[in-house]
């Protein structure tokens, strides 16, 4: 087979499970990077060959491995300029003395002890060409990178970039970066040269070629900066510049003597952060680097990882020396550090973990230092199965000691903190939550001015907290660096503040305070924050469920599911006003939940009148009204009993008697049961009829315990618990 069309399909297979081995380590809520390189281990000697050792020579035969490192390579200069591109100045403006000695403490330490490492691990892993202080050099700075790119996703999936704790992180995580590209600069002019002396020359050029970069090129490059403004986008001419300045600046790099990826991240480093052109840029540039190139770059880096030469027990207790030394080092450097400064326990606990992420830069750096010659194929998949290991163990690690519920109190601790201590109720009377997903404010009004109703302010303190869940579909895209999440929840919440200034009536504005998060998993995430809210309702709207037409599948069949609250979803059919209501009623605990909604609206607005339908199918016993329905009429005030009309017909299908009904109404109230088609069935399966055939909008509930809670404060403590122990 020709070698090109040989590598056309290594290719092939490299994406393709490099794709599908990335979203199961997503699945199990580690980054997508992760699960890249483990697909490009997986197709080395590691597995592959090792499994089948014949078919990998036919597929990886030696004569196209170049071709794969050529691409690798390519693909290596455009993700440091993108490293370059995101390292945002803004990064470096909070906390920075504090910053500063914890990063330079995190990366002083684990050098120091990979240092004393190396007295043991150089004569017995080490290349005999390379000299003690080369290898000492290289291993120290390997040790001491964190890996900024894998860190930045993990701060913004976890909703801590606007904490202390996350943008300390990303400061000491930039120091750190520029320090240990030092660093490592450094340890390839001695390794080139052999000696510290020899070396010299390349970190004065190296030195003399990054002020010309901070200077004159960053000059020029605010002048593109300039014609990005008044043009507003970017031409193919100005992209083709910027990518030959990319290769440009790689080129000069290897010629000082350093490598190739120092010059591309250069450039990006001073690339001028106009928000506009760094999106631009990075868009058109990171779907190619990332989902082409990257993955081939893994899949040689895989090709050169044998796991079984670590083929004897004191390799492998070599090998977890070498884990030890490099996350003792830094979590311990950070975490000292950080205390020093005056951080308290858990963050300062929670900082060291993630400055031990090292991912794909650490796998960078060595194959760099595998290519030198600076450390050997054994050496490195030590090396390698450290850079998986501490990647791997920062999330469950950063969850056991700064959960997300923590994180998740501060996000609602802040929704509320613009309430005025008028609006604090001075008596003990729990307040009323309503929490709103809200997938986009443009077309959502209507969902948000009904929950507005609900809620009221004629019954009990209230608050309706419309969420809005960010979904960013990759971990490692310029879309989900926390200066572009914190553009997105920006742009989000001016959307929002129009949808809350345009509720009437005005005076319930002050009640609605919106939630803006992160998220990879929009229902699960409503359920938490549900729970950690205290919400008494979650109220959402339905949407076209992307595999499925059924109403009250996908996302809203998921919220339904697992949601330990109560929940109501709205099918809006334009209907502006709320004064003629229908509760199709069944003796269902689902329709009780209705009810209690429908006389909330009732209380809350003086013009609605409420119709309370039941039907009894013919040739069968008329249904007696429940206790807790009887119970709740009798407790109401006359002002509203008055409002309420009961209405029992006889008909062979009861959705096409609520059908009729709905006509004639501003919103029909149906709770999901079988009695009215909406029920979840024992195959697993929605049905929606009376969400497709009723002629209002539609309010679906659902209840999650069989508990009056929505009129406590109407009916009375001791009706409500009487009628929880009938429920019960």
């Amino acid at each position: 087979m020709h070698p090109v069309v040989l590598v056309l399909l290594q290719v092939l297979i490299v994406i393709g499970l490099s794709r599908v081995v990335g979203l199961v380590f997503r699945w199990l809520n580690q980054p997508l990077v992760i699960g890249e390189i483990v697909a490009g281990i997986m197709l080395g000697p590691s597995l592959f060959g090792w499994v089948a050792p014949d078919l990998a020579a036919q597929l990886f035969p030696a004569n196209t491995i170049p071709f794969l490192d050529v691409l690798s390579q390519v693909g290596l200069i455009f993700f440091m300029f993108l490293i370059g591109l995101e390292l945002n100045p803004k990064y470096l403006k909070g906390n920075l003395d504090v910053a500063i000695l914890t990063s330079n403490v995190s990366i002083i330490v684990p050098f120091s002890l990979a240092t004393l490492l190396s007295l043991l691990l150089y004569p017995l892993v080490s290349n005999s060409t390379v000299s003690f202080t080369a290898f000492a050099l290289f291993l120290g700075a390997a040790m001491s990178i964190t890996a900024f790119p894998v860190l930045a996703r993990i701060i913004t999936e976890n909703n801590l970039q606007s904490t202390r704790l996350g943008t300390l992180a990303l400061t000491c995580a930039a120091v750190d970066d520029v320090t240990a590209w030092c660093l490592l600069a450094v340890a390839i002019a001695v390794t080139r040269t052999n000696s510290m002396a020899g070396a010299l020359p390349t970190i004065i050029e190296s030195l003399v070629y990054i002020t010309f970069m901070l200077t004159v090129v960053r000059w020029f490059l605010q002048r593109l900066a300039t014609y990005y403004r008044r043009t507003g986008r970017l031409t193919q001419l100005v992209l083709a510049l910027i990518y030959m300045g990319v290769v440009a600046s790689a080129l000069i790099t290897e010629w000082i003597g350093i490598h190739l990826i120092f010059g591309a991240f250069l450039l990006g480093a001073a690339m001028p952060k106009n928000a506009g052109l760094v999106r631009e840029l990075a868009e058109k540039t990171e779907d190619f680097v990332l989902i082409f190139l990257l993955p081939v770059f893994f899949a040689y880096s895989g090709l050169r990882t044998q796991i079984g030469l670590l083929n004897r027990p004191e390799l492998w207790l070599l090998c977890l020396a070498v884990l030890a030394v490099a996350i003792a080092g830094k979590y311990v450097g950070t975490y000292a550090a950080a205390r020093v400064s005056g951080i308290e326990h858990r963050e300062a606990s929670a900082l060291g973990w993630l400055m031990n992420t090292r991912g794909l830069t650490e796998l960078i750096v060595l194959n760099i230092g595998l290519s030198l010659g600076v450390i050997t194929p054994l050496l490195f998949t030590m090396l390698v199965i450290m850079a998986l290991v501490t990647t791997f163990m920062t999330s469950p690690l950063l969850e056991w000691t700064y959960p997300k519920k923590l994180i998740q109190l501060d996000v609602l601790e802040t929704a509320e903190e613009t309430t005025e201590p008028s609006q604090i109720p001075a008596t003990p009377v729990p307040t009323y939550r309503i929490l709103v997903p809200v997938a986009n404010p443009s077309t959502q009004k209507g969902l948000v001015q009904l929950a507005v109703a609900i809620a009221g302010n004629k019954l009990q303190p209230s608050i309706v907290h419309p969420l809005s869940l960010i979904e960013l579909e990759e971990d490692y895209l310029f879309q989900s660096t926390p200066v572009e999440a914190e553009r997105l929840i920006n742009e989000r919440r001016s959307r929002l503040d129009e949808l809350i200034a345009s509720i009437e009536p005005a005076e319930m504005r002050h009640q609605v305070h919106p939630i803006f998060r992160i998220s990879h998993d929009v229902a699960r995430e409503t359920a938490q924050l549900a729970v950690l809210d205290r919400a008494d309702l979650i109220l959402v709207g339905w949407h076209r469920p992307a595999f499925s037409t059924n109403r009250l599948g996908g996302r809203v069949g998921q919220i339904l599911s697992i949601a330990p609250v109560d929940v109501a979803v709205f099918v809006n059919r334009g209907q502006e006003k709320l004064e003629n209501l229908l509760v199709a009623y069944s003796a269902n605990f689902h329709d009780d939940l209705g009810l209690e909604i429908a006389l909330r609206l009732l209380f809350n607005n003086d013009n609605s009148r409420l119709t309370v339908l039941q039907v009894n199918q013919q040739n069968q016993s008329q249904n007696d009204l429940s206790y807790e329905f009887r119970t709740v009429m009798e407790q109401l005030p006359d002002a509203v009993r008055s409002r309420i009309h009961i209405q029992i017909v006889e008909a062979p299908e009861p959705i096409q008697a609520v059908v009729e009904m709905s006509q004639n109404v501003d919103l029909t109230i149906a709770g999901t049961s079988r009695t009215w088609g909406i029920e979840r069935q024992t195959l697993g399966r929605y049905t929606d009829e009376l969400a497709v055939q009723c002629q209002s909008s539609l309010l679906i509930t659902r209840r999650y315990a069989q508990v009056t809670s929505h009129l406590a404060s109407v009916l009375g403590k001791e009706n409500t618990q009487a009628g929880e122990q009938v429920s019960k």
